[in-house]
């Protein structure tokens, strides 16, 4: 489908239309257009294309987050597909959200930047999409930075340029551009003289993407971290324009990071981490221009959450580095797909197994739960007859310490889903392998969210955590379970959910 404003090309995408009964409806916001013409052509069946209406509000507004699969406390776009989460910054008091997007279907296609903001990282107010594909490609991920200094000379007078690097992909090309925003992030202009980088002759592979851009101060430079065939490239800047080759480390695919972060909140012993977007990464030590790894790699998080990508310009008052990852979660019947974790808080941490990374639910979040049972030292009996008037719970937090007292292996399920299984022989959590802090240790502590369609669980403060899609048995009707032998429910709390939307 092509759109063509007063006879200019605007956009072209790839959507299937329905030629008769419609199973969900999308939308083009034409809003800019007013006063316009434009035309719409269609290589396909017209009977689809007779179907197409303007209107003032979407297809489904009067039950817009009211829906049946509808996540309750996880940030969903109103229409269409989202995965990786880009660009995420802080700015004027907004949490910027971009996102791939693709606004057509509820499958992967025409990427563009999705946009949301919010000022509390829980609550999000979706807005229209902000990067667009164009004749070089579709938009696939990156990230973006405040160039307070003007070194891009994009600002105008005292107002800075929001800077978003991508990459535009085409179907034998990726190469990276920038485009830069004077209204906080709610429109862009792309640079003329893009691509900016096309390394694709030096690393003769088309996998050269998702730029990850930050200002290293002690060398007054930006870099750039750029996945690049089989890991993570380094490369620097002085004006975001010009970039220089700097370094290569080897082992990481997709969606890079570095950041630097105190160890046990000193900030007097700091470690740079550096990982991708399957939830492994090492520590080490960083110039400016090279990577050097202390450690091999580790692994904080597994199941759904994918492509994670950290906040820049988090005030320094603050401090914090807060994570959105991608819920690879399917919303069967919804007229959208694909989901955004919990925002997390990263810190590192001395345990007896070295320097690790830990990833605990933001503290805003808080404001979403409401404590409403609570008990202690529980058989797992006693525990399943009290959970027994939550077992239709929409949504649900769960807070526990179970402690193994004659059992070498137990857990805890949710209709025959196992949300906890813990086995001491093979020392394995829901089939990885995690040790306890204490390596005689009988006890396992969690903290669970159960959101409509996901559940995230976090185990031990955060020294470990995974997610996965919420898939209840339909044939079961054990409700919440635990189960083990002689297993003691130390510590277990229940809170009520209240909805973001």
């Amino acid at each position: 489908m092509t759109f063509q404003v007063d006879g200019e090309p605007d956009l072209s995408i790839v959507i299937r239309l329905a030629p008769d009964e419609a199973a969900y409806w999308v939308f083009k916001d034409v809003s800019a257009l007013k006063g316009k013409t434009l035309k719409i052509t269609y290589e396909g069946n017209d009977k689809g294309l007779s179907k197409i209406y303007q209107s003032d509000e979407i297809e489904g507004q009067a039950n817009l987050y009211k829906e049946q699969n509808r996540p309750q406390f996880h940030f969903t776009s109103r229409r269409g597909w989202i995965n990786d989460p880009n660009g995420l910054i802080y700015h004027e008091g907004e949490y910027h959200l971009f996102y791939q997007h693709n606004p057509f279907e509820r499958d992967w296609e025409n990427m563009h930047w999705g946009h949301a903001v919010s000022k509390d990282l829980v609550h999000w107010t979706e807005l229209p999409d902000a990067l667009f594909p164009d004749h070089t490609g579709t938009m696939f991920s990156g990230s973006t930075v405040i160039d307070y200094h003007n070194t891009a000379g994009f600002n105008r007078g005292k107002t800075p340029a929001m800077v978003a690097a991508f990459t535009a992909a085409s179907s034998d090309r990726q190469v990276q551009g920038i485009a830069y925003s004077l209204d906080r992030g709610r429109t862009f202009t792309k640079y003329a003289k893009n691509p900016v980088i096309d390394s694709k002759e030096k690393w003769n592979s088309v996998d050269t993407r998702d730029p990850k851009v930050f200002w290293y101060a002690p060398s007054n430079h930006w870099v750039m971290v750029l996945n690049e065939r089989d890991g993570h490239s380094i490369y620097t800047s002085a004006n975001l324009k010009d970039w220089k080759y700097e370094s290569h480390t080897t082992g990481f695919w997709e969606c890079p990071e570095l950041f630097e972060l105190p160890v046990d909140g000193d900030p007097k012993h700091t470690k740079w981490v550096m990982y991708g977007a399957s939830g492994t990464y090492m520590t080490g030590n960083f110039d400016g221009k090279v990577f050097t790894p202390e450690t091999g790699k580790y692994c904080y998080t597994t199941g759904s959450i994918y492509a994670a990508q950290t906040f820049t310009n988090i005030p320094a008052t603050d401090g914090r580095r807060i994570q959105i990852g991608w819920g690879r979660i399917n919303h069967p019947g919804m007229p959208f797909n694909g989901m955004m974790m919990m925002p997390t808080e990263l810190t590192l941490r001395t345990t007896k197994d070295g320097i690790r990374l830990v990833s605990v639910p933001v503290r805003e979040a808080e404001v979403l739960f409401t404590p409403i049972r609570t008990w202690h030292s529980l058989s797992s009996d006693e525990a399943n007859r009290q959970l027994a008037e939550f077992y239709t719970a929409d949504c649900l937090r769960i807070q526990t310490t179970i402690k193994l007292s004659h059992a070498t292996d137990a857990g805890f399920n949710l209709f025959g889903q196992r949300i906890i299984s813990y086995d001491m022989n093979s020392t394995t959590l829901n089939g990885r392998f995690y040790s306890p802090q204490d390596p005689t240790s009988m006890e396992l502590s969690a903290d669970i969210y159960i959101d409509r369609t996901s559940i995230e669980v976090f185990i031990d403060g955060g020294l470990y955590s995974y997610s996965m899609e919420r898939r209840p048995d339909n044939n079961n009707k054990e409700g919440f379970h635990f189960w083990g032998n002689r297993v003691e429910v130390k510590e277990l709390e229940v809170y009520a959910v209240n909805s973001i939307w």
